[in-house]
């Protein structure tokens, strides 16, 4: 389970994990923030077409509501698997990269998503965390695969959790989706199941599990929460067509 919590207008959900002191996490929801619709209210994607103005005061209210150490490393999500680490250099505004991690307090790792699977990862002793965007195509090409090995902890002294995203009873996908995830590993079908219209009915969360748990990580968290099935709570890309983005944060206090 997930606690919802409140931080002046701001609402997020804190995950329910056995993370480390000093090790903080939390999952936007899309109120208590100022963009009009259809990006409404706190949205903190500057690329989808909302007003830049309140871009800034949503990504400043969110900051300010979780006493964030920084200013997270907004990062240009293009769905492949490239990690940047934080302790290395100072990112650029708008980096393409789907995955960002950090070894050191005062980094804040952050995703984007509107139906794609947030996955946050920390080390159990508390000397490392990560954030991935896994949609499916990132999924498939191995962000979290790639994530799991910049991370530098064996797989046995790291959990996960895995933020809101669409659920298999509405993302539906085409037969090229499931082939490939089934060509590296067969074990991948049962996360699929067939409709009446041909096509198949896709569980995200299933398939990144099923990832986490071959690299040898079984503690993971999550996975609930369908963000096309509660437009109160979350965007939806495939629900809205046009809509905000929600932010999964992760960093070391």
């Amino acid at each position: 389970m997930n606690a919802v919590a409140q931080s002046a207008t701001v609402r997020v959900l804190t995950p329910q994990w056995p993370a480390p002191q000093g090790v903080h996490a939390a999952f936007t929801l899309r109120g208590g923030g100022v963009s009009a619709a259809p990006f409404d209210s706190l949205n903190l994607g500057e690329h989808v077409g909302d007003a830049a103005a309140a871009v800034s005061e949503n990504r400043q209210r969110v900051r300010s509501a979780l006493r964030l150490p920084a200013e997270p490393a907004w990062l240009k999500q293009v769905h492949g698997t490239r990690v940047i680490d934080l302790d290395e250099l100072e990112v650029p505004a708008a980096t393409p990269a789907d995955a960002a991690l950090a070894r050191r307090a005062g980094r804040v790792c952050v995703v984007q998503v509107a139906d794609c699977l947030p996955v946050l990862i920390a080390a159990r002793d508390g000397s490392a965390v990560a954030a991935a965007h896994a949609g499916w195509r990132g999924l498939a090409a191995g962000v979290l695969e790639a994530a799991v090995r910049a991370l530098g902890v064996p797989a046995q002294g790291l959990m996960a959790w895995l933020g809101p995203g669409i659920g298999a009873s509405h993302f539906e996908v085409g037969e090229e989706v499931r082939e490939a995830f089934l060509a590296p590993d067969a074990a991948a079908g049962a996360a699929f199941v067939p409709n009446a219209r041909g096509r198949w009915h896709c569980d995200l969360a299933r398939l990144a599990r099923q990832r986490l748990a071959a690299l040898g990580l079984h503690a993971v968290f999550g996975g609930e929460f369908c963000t096309y099935a509660d437009p109160a709570r979350f965007y939806s890309y495939r629900r809205d067509g046009r809509c905000g983005r929600s932010a999964a944060l992760i960093w070391l206090e």
